[in-house]
């Protein structure tokens, strides 16, 4: 047996990752790169109430995270069947039979028949079996080594589905945010457009405007009317996005919202490459699966060698009850076996060869997990960073525009400047403030993406106990 132990020394793969020592688009010092890491309840540094609320109700009653939930059950149970081939199974049996034989049975060659009466037997038994298959192998050990890394990949699925949740909570309210003040940009903007409608409309009564000048500002506020309903559309969309988050009826959801003017910018800080590996759900998962597929080589690797089983059965077996229970109506049997497989076609060989090739398949979702990981931190980073450059610009040219816009009407009134101007500044001006509004919306993502990127909240390290004195 010794020789055929050699053939279940397994090489588990190495995954060769690189991992960084810092992001590059992250501080490089490791004091400063871990000064603030995501909390377990990260959402709150957003700054708004309702925000919270919502993503509690969705964190509780997500019909995803309900559905994930479920499959840890059955991750669990299949582990509990998975395990139990390592204990031996005992079976209670028992029978009672009652027969008659034939009294034609054996008549012929010309025989005459002789009537010999009934023959009648009882057969009463009552015995208790077991049967357990040494695992000398690790066959079954390694069958429920596998289950049970499923099992703990059902529970960082789990975490996945709970992060994409409240990700897609925050967002969708970040959306309805947006799509008011895009709103209440465009109905200031409509209004300004109406105010400029009249002025020329006095001015082409008095003659001193042109029946071409009142169609461009009445095209104009056609347009900016006409921006207005894709933007209810989007508020009401995102509304019922979160009530779906919520596993809720839109009837029954309510979001105040507000303005993203509001919501204040957490600082987030990404940690050491080397800790994202333990932190993102999903690595994670990937790391538990590519182990369940460790196992399930060895299992398969195990099949090929011999197993043995023992067998054993006692009880008692008697044609008359009353004597049912007594010694002399004891009987039992123990048998051992040794099953080696010879040829089968190629079954087991293929079984391996299948085992291996999903391995590899694993191996490689796991290390592409663990660069994807180092990707969406990179990424989420430089959104951050690039997006407030951009929000910053642009309330810049919001302000310059607001200027330019309130001279260019009051010289409208005095009749101190050309139409073609004044439709230019309310254009600029709608367009600044729209792209604003946009703009802060990005921002927020790309600081809710980067959570993402992390995995999500971490838990806070121990404090380092001081050396006493």
């Amino acid at each position: 047996m010794l020789p055929l132990g050699g053939c279940l020394l397994t090489d588990k793969p190495e995954p060769g990752l690189d991992i960084p020592q810092a992001y590059d688009r992250g501080p490089k010092n490791p004091v400063v790169a871990e000064a603030a890491l995501p909390p377990l309840d990260w959402w709150r540094g957003f700054r708004s109430r309702e925000l919270t609320e919502i993503i509690e109700q969705a964190r509780s009653a997500n019909l995803d995270i309900a559905a994930a939930v479920a499959r840890i059950v059955q991750a669990d149970a299949q582990s509990r069947m998975a395990g139990s081939p390592l204990l031996p199974g005992v079976n209670l049996n028992g029978s009672a039979a009652r027969s008659q034989a034939s009294k034609t049975t054996g008549l012929g060659n010309g025989q005459p028949f002789v009537d010999t009466g009934f023959k009648v037997s009882n057969t009463l038994s009552a015995s208790l079996s077991a049967s357990y298959e040494v695992d000398f192998w690790g066959k079954n050990r390694s069958a429920l080594r596998a289950m049970e890394q499923l099992a703990v990949a059902s529970r960082y699925d789990r975490e996945v589905v709970g992060l994409t949740t409240v990700v897609a909570t925050a967002n969708a309210y970040f959306q309805v945010l947006a799509a008011q003040d895009r709103l209440k940009v465009a109905n200031e903007n409509l209004r300004s457009a109406n105010r400029v409608l009249n002025l020329i409309q006095q001015r082409l009564n008095a003659g001193t405007a042109s029946a071409l000048d009142t169609a461009q500002q009445e095209a104009l506020v056609a347009n900016v009317r006409a921006s207005i309903p894709p933007l209810e559309q989007s508020l009401v969309q995102n509304r019922t996005a979160l009530a779906l988050l919520m596993a809720r009826p839109p009837e029954r959801v309510r979001v105040r919202g507000g303005s993203l003017r509001s919501i204040a910018y957490p600082r987030v800080t990404p940690g050491l490459p080397s800790e994202l590996l333990t932190q993102r759900p999903d690595i994670r998962e990937a790391e538990a699966n590519l182990a369940a597929a460790n196992a399930n080589v060895e299992n398969a690797r195990a099949q090929m060698l011999p197993s043995i089983k023992l067998t054993g059965e006692g009880g008692y077996e008697s044609s008359v009850l009353k004597i049912l229970m007594r010694p002399e109506s004891v009987f039992f049997n123990i048998a051992a076996g040794l099953t080696q497989p010879v040829f089968d076609g190629g079954q087991l060989q293929g079984n391996l060869d299948l085992q291996k090739g999903k391995q590899d398949e694993l191996l490689q979702n796991y290390r592409k997990a663990v660069i994807s990981g180092f990707v969406d931190v990179e990424n989420a980073l430089d959104a951050i960073r690039q997006t407030a450059v951009r929000e910053r610009l642009l309330r810049d040219a919001v302000a310059s525009s607001r200027r330019a816009f309130d001279i260019a009407e009051q010289r409208l009134r005095e009749g101190t400047v050309d139409l073609v101007t004044v439709l230019q500044t309310q254009q600029t001006l709608y367009q600044a403030q729209d792209a604003l509004a946009q703009a802060r919306l990005e921002h927020v993502q790309a600081v809710v993406s980067l959570y993402k990127a992390l995995g999500g909240g971490w838990l806070p390290r121990p404090l380092e106990a001081n050396n006493a004195r």
